[in-house]
């Protein structure tokens, strides 16, 4: 299960410059924004004006003392009540277009970033941590700018006017009912880190939760064949104890630290009430101004709370919002660079010959050369040292050795899934960086130990390796891998559902619809990499028979569980410990009676006598 989930260390204070590039996203909707602004302040001002319309309204009835028209204060009621209405109806449009728009817009972004970065990216980040990032991390954010944008200018707004008009109405009570706001800036300071502290503990338990239960899930067959329901179980509750108490933390901060504001909003109402009923009965003030005062006493802080818990709502969301930007600011380790860029735009502009790939470079592939390539993970002990190749079109090669030997790394290397720490990767010649990573692995078939099917029909999974490709096309790639016979014999036969993941199909029927999808791309590098080792013989025979065909006319890597499969393979690479200590052809290595002799002859004793067991 998994145990701990990566946190990049930020700042533990409020960080401006955050929320900065935040609104500047939020930039991109204006339509949206000016809108919600505008609304916003309008509001604040009916807000702060219904006071004033009460203030008049007593005033006239304790003056006049008598029957009298109420017909304008009731009209004037009214139209702010209207209006109010009006500012409600648009802040609630603009915000809410705003938060589904930014949410879409910030989802999407981040998807195809993670889309464009290096295969290294995701070595030490589980599933659970980015499926995170793409959902409650997006959402959390463009609410809190919707709705938090909307909040903070209204109280704000509401908050000057009530400042202004108190101190107008009474320049010595507004100045007292004021004399509270600097304790509550002081007891806000406070509460803020405690505040965001808490609210990244939530946030990194819940991570973990989401992660773990990713895992537990796509490894529920493993957990119930070893009887561990219990065991995870118990791991899972761990970790939601943990999140039980960070998450109570952080509600126990919150119920502190609201009511410390209200409190302080009650005696400023106290305070109103004690001098301005003094002021009235000594006739310095009307009664009318004094139940204005009261009410905008109450109501001041009504703002200033609001304040208070979006700034709480942001202490939690700054959070979210810097691992979202982190994800997006993040640079492809592998990526064009500048003067492939230029090529790639240049060749835009122009006609292209057929035989020029878009980067300006030679459109086929004539050959790959590993040229004093030393390659290291980023943690982990070198895996090649000095390493050298030459591969020409053509021509077949299959890597051999022991797990942890670089196998991997090497046709990983080929497909630029990493780079090499030192030395190049020459095709045609040319540095491999110098060539568009597009057309570079547009040209890549890559049939895996572990074949991944999408939801879908099986006719649409092969043609995911080329999505213009007709039925026929898809059926002729079908057939040269022999896996058109199977798929015939399915219920539905080409538009059988295969389910997630592939779960309806045998793991040798999704080899091969893994291999037909890789043959129907046409592709002028095959790479497999132990991809028959999980499947009976008779489906890897079947392979067999159609790879003779596949690999003419393409530079080929195979690596092998059965060495059997390599027989005919132009040359057979020995790799041990990041180095080439045999190469030929299989007749030749066998003659030399060195380490693939050795490893041929071990593994074809053991399939002797595991057939005269069976």
């Amino acid at each position: 299960m998994n145990s701990e989930v990566p946190e990049d260390a930020f700042s533990e204070k409020f960080d401006m410059s955050l929320w900065k590039k935040v609104f500047r996203l939020a930039m991109r909707y204006k339509r949206f924004l000016i809108p919600l602004a505008v609304s916003a302040v309008a509001i604040a001002g009916v807000d702060a004006s219904f006071a004033l319309v009460t203030r008049w309204t007593v005033d006239d009835v304790n003056e006049i003392n008598s029957m009298m028209d109420l017909a304008p204060h009731i009209a004037t009621y009214l139209t702010l009540i209207i209006a109010l209405s009006i500012g409600v109806l648009i802040f609630i449009r603009s915000a809410g277009g705003l938060a589904n728009h930014m949410s879409h817009d910030i989802r999407r972004d981040c998807f195809q970033r993670l889309q464009e970065l290096e295969f290294s990216y995701f070595d030490h980040r589980p599933m659970g941590w980015l499926i995170s990032r793409l959902t409650s991390d997006c959402d959390k954010l463009s609410r809190i700018i919707a709705w938090g944008t909307l909040d903070l200018v209204w109280a704000f707004c509401l908050v000057f006017m009530i400042a202004v008009i108190l101190v107008v109405l009474n320049p010595v009570l507004g100045l007292l009912v004021l004399s509270v706001v600097p304790p509550l800036i002081v007891i806000s300071a406070i509460f803020q880190k405690k505040l965001l502290l808490s609210s990244r503990d939530t946030r990194k338990f819940n991570s973990m939760i989401t992660a773990s239960f990713s895992e537990a899930l796509q490894g529920l067959r493993t957990s119930k064949a070893l009887v561990r329901e219990e065991e995870n179980l118990d791991e899972f509750q761990g970790l939601s104890m943990q999140m039980f108490g960070v998450s109570m933390k952080n509600a126990l901060q919150s119920a502190v630290y609201i009511p410390m504001v209200l409190t302080l909003g009650s005696v400023a109402g106290g305070v109103a009430l004690w001098r301005g009923g003094a002021d009235v009965i000594s006739d310095e003030m009307t009664l009318g101004t004094l139940v204005a005062f009261i009410f905008y006493a109450g109501q001041f802080f009504n703002p200033i709370n609001q304040i208070a818990q979006v700034l709480v709502q942001m202490q939690g969301a700054q959070a979210a919002g810097e691992r979202v930007l982190e994800l997006l600011a993040t640079v492809p380790g592998i990526s064009d660079n500048d003067e492939v860029k230029a090529k790639l735009a240049e060749w835009d502009r122009e006609d292209r010959p057929a035989d020029v790939a878009p980067d300006g470079g030679t459109r086929e592939i004539g050959g790959i050369d590993f040229c004093g390539v030393d390659f290291s993970y980023e943690t982990g002990e070198e895996v090649l040292k000095d390493f050298n190749l030459n591969v020409q079109s053509g021509e077949t090669i299959a890597l051999v050795g022991a797990s942890g030997g670089g196998k991997s790394t090497i046709v990983n290397l080929v497909a630029r899934f990493y780079e090499p720490t030192v030395g190049a990767i020459l095709v045609n010649g040319e540095d491999l960086r110098e060539r568009s990573l597009e057309w570079y692995q547009s040209n890549l078939g890559v049939v895996l130990q572990s074949p991944h099917l999408f939801s879908g029909s099986v006719r649409e999974n092969i043609r995911y390796g080329r999505l213009e490709a007709s039925d026929e096309e898809v059926r002729e790639a079908a057939r040269r891998v022999n896996a058109d016979g199977f798929i015939q014999a399915l219920e539905d036969g080409y538009d059988t559902d295969v389910g997630e993941g592939g779960n309806r199909l045998s793991t040798g029927q999704k080899q091969l619809v893994s291999f037909a999808r890789t043959v129907l791309a046409d592709p002028a590098i095959f790479i497999m990499d132990e991809a028959t080792s999980s499947i009976d013989t008779e489906t890897e025979q079947l392979i067999q028979q159609g790879l003779l065909e596949i690999f003419q006319g393409r530079i080929s890597f195979v690596i092998a569980h059965r060495l059997s499969t390599i027989r005919t393979a132009d040359r057979i690479l020995v790799i041990e410990k990041g180095r080439i200590i045999e190469i030929g052809r299989h007749k030749d290595l066998m003659a030399e009676k060195g380490h693939y002799h050795a490893l041929y002859t071990h593994q074809l004793q053991q399939e002797f006598e595991s057939g005269t067991k069976g």
